[in-house]
């Protein structure tokens, strides 16, 4: 796949730098990893120190510095691949290529590594071979995959087309996400509305941010829109790295169009002229379709000079693709990593609205928030309150894998309870069920009866969801997905601040403990003060909210973790694991 010439176009006001990330990507596909030789010539073009170059490409998951095979596999280990056969996946790989998981094989041919989620939860176990997406693997279907492969035919040729698997809309065509889509429909609405009128549309529909923090939309946009310093950017975050997660994959793939009409209604809004799609390495197959319906955009005249018919009004997109670093989900990580820099949290003395993408006015959204702009706009706030309930109107999307019988996407009315949703999906015998990802809300069976919506910080009872949903039955081990979970959170530390560097491997240790038996109820008390102090003093939401699936589950599964305890206090009794400590030590050895 050719990510660079699609990656390569950046705005004559942003610095060259900006193009890094594309030229490390190009250097990537091209000799299949970035040698000390090109990041030597890439300090020279970009006038920086060979070590920062350096520091850049070994930032993200995607950049290698040893050669990564003509064919690169990425199998997805998330818990739900996990649970789905991962496994089998990866011996069957191992055998097929010859390359152990890792590294290359002896011929070059392929390389074959473990990535976290790759956005495709609903259809695992899934891969991604040259970025292109194989999913609903089994051990036949990746032994005739690779066959094809060693026979000459490209991953283009031979990939899945993944499905939407939109299981569920309102009835009564309530949808609105998903309800029949025009171009320009709601961009010919602007020259009447002005501004202000879209902002007080925004307002009425009490629209919140769907990234998560549910911030008032209208609220960010009018502040950007008050600063004066220009040009202003729309960032769009498709950056969708959070395990169990795949909505805005679905949104991109099945209503592009309503995305970009809402980057370009906040760009008229605020006064922006540039709009940059921050997407996520996984999904750099959706490329080409974007770019697609970008062009369409111009050719209609809703996109470039006086876009949309409006005079004087110029704002154009371009698509930025990442290389693999959850942390780039923070806003401001984000930003950093267009400026071709290493993606690491700002310390926030500004908000992006006032300093963000190079120090300028920036609005950044993410993928769901623009396409509910862009429908609101359509149908007008009234028609939109009359979805959901007082406090949290309109419709959710939630992406829902796991034990169930329907994995996919629901669209669902906000305030629709737990019990509803799993009927929907067809949960089988549900007992823990993680929100909004590992970073979210753990809730068992218990609650089900609480509703969805974005009242938890007032009524503390409804639950906030920001796009997923994650079940596991009674028969599931909640230590071992808590340890997946902190795995996951321990690689995607971009290791800045000591709480969170030190604090995730901290709490992967002790849940080892557990899992082998040697834990007591000192554990359980060192797991939540761990995961609190990280909660409380991490410098970004990666080192905040790694703990809480712990904490709730601690707290919601008591009797589950009495039972992993030793029989005994005396450790001469309690359960020692030898081939994990010879495993561990074979690992470390000199």
């Amino acid at each position: 796949m050719s990510t660079t010439t699609h990656t390569k176009k950046i705005f004559s006001v942003e610095p060259a730098r900006s193009k890094l990330l594309s030229q490390l990507w190009q250097l990537q596909e091209e000799e299949r990893c970035i040698s000390p030789e090109q990041i030597k010539k890439l300090s020279l073009v970009y006038k920086l120190s060979d070590i920062e170059v350096e520091g850049v490409s070994t930032f993200y998951h995607f950049f290698h510095q040893q050669p990564a095979g003509k064919h690169t596999i990425y199998i997805n280990n998330s818990i739900i691949s996990e649970l789905k056969g991962y496994e089998r996946i990866r011996e069957t790989f191992e055998r097929e290529t010859g390359a152990r998981l890792g590294s290359t094989d002896p011929s070059g041919t392929f390389g074959l590594f473990a990535t976290p989620c790759i956005g495709l939860s609903d259809q695992e176990p899934a891969a991604l071979i040259d970025f292109y997406p194989f999913t609903n693997l089994n051990a036949l279907k990746v032994k005739e995959i690779v066959q094809k492969l060693k026979q000459g035919k490209s991953a283009a040729e031979i990939c899945d087309t993944p499905s939407d698997n939109i299981r569920y809309t309102p009835a009564d065509n309530r949808t609105i996400f998903f309800a029949p889509f025009t171009r320009g429909e709601a961009l010919h609405k602007l020259s009447e509305l002005k501004p202000e009128g879209v902002l007080e549309q925004l307002r009425i529909s009490e629209l919140a941010g769907r990234g998560g923090a549910f911030f008032p939309t209208w609220k960010k946009w009018n502040t950007c829109r008050g600063y004066k310093d220009t040009p202003k950017f729309i960032v769009c975050n498709a950056d969708e790295g959070e395990p169990g997660t795949f909505k805005d994959r679905v949104l991109l793939n099945n209503q592009p169009g309503s995305v970009l009409e809402g980057m370009i209604i906040a760009g008229y809004t605020i006064g922006a002229e540039y709009g940059i799609i921050y997407l996520r390495g996984e999904y750099q197959w959706l490329v080409h379709k974007l770019e697609n319906e970008i062009s369409a955009f111009h050719e209609s005249g809703l996109l470039g000079p006086d876009a949309a018919g409006i005079n004087g009004f110029n704002f154009d997109i371009r698509i930025e693709v990442g290389a693999g670093a959850y942390v780039c989900g923070e806003e401001t990580a984000m930003l950093e990593s267009m400026e071709g820099k290493r993606g690491e949290p700002r310390t926030k003395w500004f908000y992006p609205v006032e300093k963000g993408y190079l120090e300028m006015p920036t609005v950044v959204n993410n993928v769901e928030t623009f396409a509910a702009v862009a429908r609101l706009i359509q149908i007008g706030s009234f028609e939109y309150l009359k979805r959901g309930i007082p406090g949290s109107p309109g419709t959710k999307l939630i992406s829902i894998s796991g034990d169930c019988e329907r994995p996919g996407l629901y669209e669902i009315e906000w305030g629709m309870t737990v019990a509803e949703l799993l009927e929907h999906c067809g949960a089988k015998d549900p007992f823990y069920i993680q929100v909004s990802g590992p970073s979210g809300e753990a809730i068992s069976i218990k609650e089900k009866y609480r509703r969805i919506s974005m009242l938890d910080l007032l009524a503390q009872k409804d639950i906030r969801c920001g796009g997923s949903f994650m079940l596991f039955n009674s028969q599931r081990d909640i230590v071992h997905i808590l340890l997946n979970f902190s795995n996951f959170f321990k690689h995607e530390s971009c290791g800045v601040c000591t709480p969170c560097r030190a604090g995730n491997f901290i709490l992967h240790r002790k849940l080892e403990r557990l899992k082998n038996g040697l834990a007591d109820m000192n554990d359980l008390k060192e797991l939540k003060s761990w995961s609190t102090i990280m909660k409380t003093t991490s410098r970004c939401g990666l080192g905040k909210t790694a703990g809480n699936s712990i904490i709730q589950c601690v707290d919601k599964f008591n009797d589950y973790f009495a039972t992993r305890f030793a029989d005994t206090d005396n450790s001469m009794y309690r359960k020692f694991d030898h081939l994990s400590s010879v495993a561990e030590y074979e690992r470390y050895k000199p």
